[in-house]
């Protein structure tokens, strides 16, 4: 299954939230992945620009845009970023594939 990681940072309301009521919120969303066949390989609560990044699999974008809404109209997050990630093998093919286009890309210079 296809890989994906999502990154999201409260508003200032969720973490209020959070704070009187403290939950791991990874845990609590899990039912949602589960709902598109989504499994999380791992999660954490990072410092810095997000405050929460989810590893899963889904089994396809549309299922991962789908979960990236539904989070996205619950409004507890003020930004948020779906990112695709290429496996070892689809790396290694990517790698090939350049070796194909490399010679008839021409850059502007």
């Amino acid at each position: 299954m296809p890989l994906y990681m999502y990154e999201g940072a409260y508003t200032p309301e969720s973490l209020a939230a959070q704070i009187r009521e403290p939950r791991d919120r990874i845990e609590v969303v899990k039912p949602a992945f589960d709902a598109i066949g989504a499994k999380i390989l791992a999660a954490g609560y990072p410092f810095g620009q997000y405050d929460v990044i989810v590893v899963y699999e889904a089994p396809n974008d549309t299922a991962a845009a789908s979960l990236a809404l539904a989070v996205a109209a619950g409004g507890a997050v003020k930004a948020a970023k779906t990112t695709k990630l290429l496996s070892g093998q689809e790396w290694i093919a990517s790698l090939t594939g350049a070796q194909k286009v490399a010679p008839q890309y021409r850059p502007a210079r």
